[in-house]
Order: structure tokens, then C-alpha cells, then sequence
């Protein structure tokens, strides 16, 4: 019995001993894995999916017949397609809700129990599957997430279809929006008769927030795009956010500035509506190019960070690109513009293979139709455009937008040592003035590269004949091919990049801008009506979000990502010391229980009598 006893405490001090091994280096694993930040995601390229709509099997098919009710996409469909995503530039995923919905919401908008994964799209494990696949291939996914609202409700009254907010008490009393100056109204009465949430209701407010955590531990998505924002007070997404605990960007369907962005604060980001009009004005719309500009003064007024908006031409809630404008060259000016201006781009899934669907649901086409064309010369174009920013690395995306030419047809930029020349005409002739360039240097035009131009008296002549755009960057020794920029402009303030684009404004154009007199009002503009976010008039609702304060020194962005740089070299540190701890603990370990394992066997009947 002794004998018995020896062998097996030898045995449990082995067991143990390997489950606090596989304890540690699980705690080690997640010390490594930290969230991705606002700024990391600034490198990144957004490619906008509708579950449903993107891919049934990874095959083509005949196109969905009714695009109000489930056409068949799945995660594993997406997964079968990552090639396809890879292929065309992008870094990122926005996928479509993921919850159980309620009857025909296949946009996943209209959630029925937000602990269920929605069966139309597949499993848990195809979703677990889904993001692991794409992180093997350094795709980022980023998932919808609807906070404000329930599905369609079956009996009006009636909660108990809903999980786990089955209760009256967990919504706000029944009301309708109708005036959209009141943003009381807005924040706690029905949008299109949704129930919607209390989240001044502690169990409401405790349960979304720790779902939101566990959808992350989870899956382990890198970001989350936050639903009709706008609709529920910014306190809760403050809170809401953090227990996320990955980059938040939130969707206020509203070209108001400011209104926008009171909510950088309580998230990481909006998307970027307000420019999104601006685009349209000068893109689709042939309006003067300096829409795009006046958005933009007024944008580094009031965000403390531009450079994480959310920039779109086309989505699900609003007519695409080419149902508006067909001209497919419009298009491309439109598409370099926020490839390469500051922000980041999100490309809505089809754009590249020309759709050009008008209102939802019209505008919701299934990608299956196109045979997922990658010879297609949007897809091609695309891919060349992010080819190079990827290239260019932080060269582009981590240098300060420096807006070098504007007038009614033209819109000239910079960022770092690429120069990037968009206009809404067939032909343009432009002297634009630069900085940073020697004389005699030679720029090679991304797109193409036979079309060269060379800095004299720090300016180039650019010749547009054919409508497309320009994107200018560095040649190489030979002159013949662009080189990808090796040096990046530090990223500066939003106050700084603001009074340096006047300056470059003033110098190029004779025009003199005071940032000191900069307001955001909003530009006049039309909006679209959507599905789950309803338009906005012109008059800006009251009260406003608090504006958030203005960064410390200790949050310049050059300080942030040195702090950054020390953190992360100190929890790698930290990490390995660990990791050696553990080791050598182990080792201890073992032999001891080994030692003790023999010991006992050598003392063993059954061994002596043998």
C-alpha cells in the first residue's frame, strides 16, 4: 500500500505538474496577444462583407432572386473565398452581425438572441474557424455589433421571443422617432419600430457589456463596428468599449462635423459620413472639388484624430458609386482618393466588380453573380492601388495628408514621398507645388510607368488627358519604375497638420485660411434613407455630445507609440523571464517526481517478487 501510495503521488505531482505548465504558457500566450490599437489599425484596408451576400460555397451561382430575404452566404463561404480578398489588397474583414435574428434579417440587424450564432451563416465553429483562417493570413476581422435595438417584434408588447431582454422593463416605453432635432427623441424612442433598449436598465446595460467581452475572448476579433451609435447616449459606449477592449469605430448615419465627432472619445472612431458627402458632391456629382476640403478643415477642428476615420464611397445603406455616377473613371479618382488620403479606407464588397445597385436592398447584390472576376479592371486596379500602400508601409500611412492644389476639378495631395493628383474632369492641366522634393527628381506614376514627371523649381506639371488620376511616387536608380517610400513624415497633431495644410493652401493657391476662425457647421447636403439608420435634417440636434478635451503632451501620437514601443519591450521582457521560470521550474519539477517515481518502484513488491 505504501508502495501504492508512492506511485501515485509521483503520478498527481506529475499531473499537476503539466497542468500548471499549459496554465503558464496559456497566461504567456495571452501577455503576447494584445489588442489591436486605433493606430495599427490606421494601416489597414477594409474590405466590407455582407455575410449572406459575399459567398454561398466559394463557387459562382445564378444570382439571388430575392434580395429581401437569405441568399445563402456562410462564414465557410467567406473562408473559401480569402484568396479572392487577399488578392484585391485588403488587410481587414467587416463582417455583418453574427447573432440569431429574427425572421428575414439576413443583414443581421434585427437580433433575436444575441447568445445564438445565426444558423443561416453556419456554426460557432465555422466562425472560430473563419477568423483563425484569416489570421493565418494576417487578415484582421472586424465584427457588426447592434446595441441600441431588437428584431421585428411578432406581437407588439410581447418581449418574450426576444433572449435574453425578454422583459418589458429592458426596453424604453413605446415611442416612435419622428423628430429628429430632438435627440432625446432619438435616443430613447423606436427607430423603423425596433424595441428599443434601456440601457439605463442595469441588467441590460451589465449583459451587453459583458457580451460584448465574451464575443471577443470568444472569437478573438481585432475590432468591432458599433451599430446606430447615434441612438443611444455616448456614456454607455464609453463603457461599452471598454469592455470590448479592441478598436470600436461607430457608425452615425449624419454628415454633421461635430456631431460626429463628439463620439471620438467614448469610441476610437466614426465612420466618416461627413466626408462621405463631400466625396459624393465632388465625385459623383461633378460639384467643386474644395466640398472635400471644407469637410476637411472642418474635421481637423473638431476630431482629435483623423487619420482612424472610417473612409467610404459605397455601402449598404446608401445607392453605390455607379448608380449615382457610371462613369467607372469617376470611380477610380474616387478610390485613389481615399486609398491614399488619411483615414481608413473601407472598400464595401462589389465595388470592384462594378455594381451599381440603387437603395437597399438593391444595393445588397449577391458577389456569386460576378464569378468573382479577378481579371476584372476594378478588381485589378484596386489591387495595384493597395499593392503599393501595402508596400509603402507606415512611408504613407503613418505621414501627415498635406493638400498641395485645390480648385473646382482638381485635388492634389501628399503623403510623405508620394504625391496623388484626382480630378471629376477628362482633362486637366496643373502646375502643383511640393515640398520635400529635390529639383531634378523623378516621379513615376504608380499606374502607369511611362508617365513620368520631373520636380523643377519644386513643382511638377501634371497632364491629365484621359480623366484618370495620378499617383506620383519616387522612382527608382533607373528611373523607370516607382519606388516604395522608405521614409515616413512623423505623424503630427491634428492643431499642427491643420495650420500646415492652410499654409501649403495659402502658397499654392493665393488663398488664406484661418484656422483660427474654423467652424463645423455642416455643409449643405443631402442624405439617403436607410434600413436600420434613418436620415438626419440639415439643424443639428440638441444637445450636442460634449466635444472631447484635447489631448495631453503625454498623448502626442509620436509619445503614444514610443510609450507603445516601451511597453511592448517590457512585457516581452517580462515574458521571457517567464517563460525561463517556467522552464526551469518544470525541469525541478520533473525530476523530483521522477526521482520519487523510481524510488518507489525500486521498493515495489511486484518489482522485488519479479
Amino acid at each position: 500500500k505504501k508502495s501504492e501510495t508512492g506511485l501515485t503521488h509521483a503520478r498527481l505531482i506529475r499531473t499537476h505538474t503539466m497542468h500548471a505548465m499549459r496554465l503558464l504558457v496559456l497566461i504567456v500566450c495571452l501577455g503576447l496577444t494584445a489588442a489591436r490599437s486605433a493606430q495599427e489599425w490606421r494601416s489597414r484596408v477594409i474590405y466590407q462583407l455582407l455575410t449572406d451576400r459575399f459567398s454561398i460555397d466559394g463557387q459562382g451561382h445564378n444570382a439571388c432572386s430575392d434580395l429581401h430575404t437569405y441568399c445563402g452566404g456562410t462564414f465557410r463561404g467567406i473562408m473559401d473565398k480569402l484568396d479572392y480578398i487577399q488578392g484585391l489588397g485588403a488587410t481587414a474583414i467587416w463582417i455583418s452581425p453574427i447573432v440569431e435574428n429574427t425572421d428575414n434579417g439576413y443583414h443581421g440587424y434585427w437580433a433575436k438572441n444575441i447568445n445564438n450564432v445565426n444558423s443561416h451563416f453556419g456554426s460557432q465553429q465555422d466562425l472560430i474557424d473563419l477568423v483563425n483562417a484569416c489570421h493565418q493570413r494576417d487578415i484582421w476581422v472586424m465584427v457588426d455589433v447592434v446595441a441600441n435595438h431588437m428584431g421585428n417584434q411578432q406581437t407588439q408588447g410581447d418581449f418574450s421571443e426576444f433572449s435574453p431582454f425578454n422583459q418589458q422593463a429592458h426596453y424604453h416605453p413605446t415611442c416612435q422617432i419622428q423628430n429628429w432635432n430632438d435627440l432625446h427623441e432619438v435616443q430613447f424612442c423606436r427607430l423603423a419600430n425596433l424595441p428599443d433598449l434601456n440601457q439605463e436598465n442595469s441588467f441590460v446595460a451589465d449583459t451587453l457589456k459583458t457580451w460584448v467581452s465574451s464575443l471577443m475572448s470568444t472569437y478573438g476579433f481585432d475590432g468591432v463596428r458599433i451599430d446606430t451609435v447615434l441612438e443611444v447616449p455616448p456614456t454607455f459606449w464609453s463603457e461599452f468599449a471598454q469592455s470590448a477592449g479592441v478598436f470600436t469605430i461607430g457608425e452615425i448615419d449624419n454628415g454633421d462635423v461635430a456631431l460626429n465627432a463628439g463620439y471620438q472619445g467614448p469610441l476610437d472612431s466614426t465612420l466618416n459620413y461627413p466626408q462621405y458627402w463631400g466625396l459624393r458632391k465632388a465625385f459623383q456629382e461633378k460639384q467643386s472639388m474644395t466640398n472635400i476640403q471644407q469637410v476637411r478643415q472642418q474635421e481637423l477642428s473638431a476630431y482629435k484624430d483623423t487619420s482612424v476615420l472610417g473612409t467610404f464611397l459605397d455601402n449598404h445603406d446608401n445607392p453605390r458609386f455607379l448608380n449615382i455616377n457610371s462613369n467607372q473613371i469617376a470611380l477610380k479618382n474616387a478610390l485613389a482618393h481615399i486609398i491614399f488620403s488619411e483615414g481608413i479606407p473601407i472598400i464595401y464588397y462589389g465595388t470592384e466588380q462594378g455594381f451599381a445597385g440603387a437603395n437597399d436592398p438593391d444595393n445588397r447584390e449577391d458577389l456569386w453573380r460576378s464569378g468573382y472576376n479577378t481579371n476584372s479592371d476594378l478588381y485589378q486596379y484596386i489591387a495595384k492601388l493597395l499593392s503599393f500602400r501595402k508596400t509603402a508601409g507606415g512611408a504613407v500611412t503613418s505621414a501627415a495628408q498635406t493638400d498641395l492644389l485645390i480648385d473646382d476639378q482638381v485635388y492634389a495631395f501628399s503623403r510623405g514621398k508620394l504625391v496623388v493628383v484626382t480630378t471629376n474632369q477628362n482633362n486637366a492641366q496643373r502646375t502643383v507645388s511640393l515640398q520635400g522634393f529635390n529639383d531634378g527628381s523623378v516621379l513615376v506614376n504608380v499606374l502607369d510607368a511611362n508617365d513620368k514627371v520631373t520636380v523643377s523649381h519644386g513643382s511638377i506639371s501634371v497632364q491629365i488627358q484621359d480623366g484618370l488620376p495620378k499617383v506620383y511616387a519616387a522612382s527608382t536608380a533607373d528611373g523607370n519604375q516607382p519606388a516604395s517610400p522608405v521614409v515616413a513624415k512623423p505623424h503630427i497633431t491634428t492643431k499642427e497638420l491643420q495650420q500646415e495644410a492652410a499654409n501649403k493652401h495659402t502658397q499654392t493657391t493665393g488663398v488664406h485660411t484661418n484656422t483660427n476662425t474654423m467652424t463645423a457647421t455642416k455643409p449643405p447636403m443631402t442624405q439617403t434613407t436607410a434600413t436600420h439608420s434613418a436620415p438626419l435634417p440639415t439643424a443639428t440636434p440638441q444637445p450636442l455630445p460634449p466635444s472631447p478635451p484635447a489631448p495631453s503632451p503625454s498623448l502626442h501620437p509620436k509619445t503614444a507609440r514610443l510609450d507603445q514601443t516601451m511597453q511592448a519591450g517590457m512585457i516581452f521582457a517580462i515574458t521571457l523571464l517567464l517563460a525561463v521560470a517556467i522552464g526551469v521550474g518544470y525541469s525541478v519539477l520533473t525530476f523530483y517526481a521522477n526521482r520519487d517515481a523510481d524510488v518507489e518502484l525500486e521498493r515495489s513488491p511486484l518489482l522485488v517478487n519479479k
